[in-house]
């Protein structure tokens, strides 16, 4: 394993849609290693593969005790509403802001083997999900800044 660079928001990487997983290989198991190891040293709670630079759909969360590596994920269902504040490993914290998500999510993915599953999640847990799939689309969670009235 091994730490890799986070890239900022200014970089162009972290605005283009990212490419589907074709090759689940060991290639695929070290980036999601890598990125587990990342995520930590960094406090985080989530990293998407664009972030590390690579455009590709895959993500991590570690969020109210629920581990995921996400390849190729989509959110089935999304149910209620819940407002709060997010930040992002690759934004200046300055830039915090309130962001609306779904209460609770129902998420489709694989796993690094190619597995597909299906996995409820809510709270913090399906928050950061979300934003983890923005990142996949090119999506920074300031572009969906709450402002309440």
């Amino acid at each position: 394993m091994a730490l890799r660079r986070i890239f900022g928001e200014d970089d162009e990487i972290l605005r283009k849609r990212a490419r589907e997983v074709t090759k689940f290989d060991d290639k695929l198991a070290c980036l999601l290693d890598d990125m587990k190891e990342t995520m930590i040293n960094a406090d985080g709670i989530g990293l998407a593969a664009p972030q590390v630079g690579l455009l590709r759909r895959a993500a991590i969360i570690d969020a109210d005790g629920v581990y995921l590596e996400m390849i190729n994920p989509k959110i089935i269902k999304a149910e209620g509403e819940q407002i709060g504040v997010e930040g992002c490993l690759s934004v200046n914290p300055s830039k915090n802001c309130k962001v609306l998500r779904p209460q609770e999510v129902l998420l489709e993915a694989y796993d690094r083997h190619g597995k597909k599953y299906r996995k409820e999640l809510k709270d913090l847990a399906a928050r950061a999900c979300c934003h983890e799939l923005d990142h996949l689309e090119g999506i920074l969670f300031y572009d969906r800044k709450h402002d309440e009235e």
